[in-house]
């Protein structure tokens, strides 16, 4: 059994455990399924609460994809969900990327 596979039958008992359902969307990224993982990540971002570090893993697949304008939206919403959460920790690590990107 696959690692992808052993989260999928977890995921089967618990449909709404956020740390299995970004693990699969990690899992599906590594495995080139670039649109199911951010399809995930962006249920997450959903969340509520948004489940902040799924927009900075969105952010950073959609930049390797070369979808930059994508990722920095992305990031942008992610700082300011972080910054109404009080994780300044997680907005200054999107901040940063961020500004890799060219943008703020």
């Amino acid at each position: 059994m696959t690692r992808r596979e052993k989260i999928e039958a977890m995921l089967a008992e618990e449909p709404g455990d956020t740390f299995l359902r970004y693990s699969l969307a990690m899992e599906l990224d590594k495995e080139g399924a670039h649109e199911s993982s951010l399809q995930i990540l962006a249920e997450l971002a959903r969340d509520q609460p948004p489940y902040v570090p799924a927009l900075f893993m969105a952010g950073k697949q959609l930049t390797r994809l070369q979808r930059i304008e994508e990722a920095r939206a992305v990031l942008r919403n992610g700082i300011e969900l972080a910054q109404d959460q009080d994780n300044t920790h997680a907005a200054g690590e999107m901040s940063e990327f961020l500004a890799t990107l060219g943008g703020r």
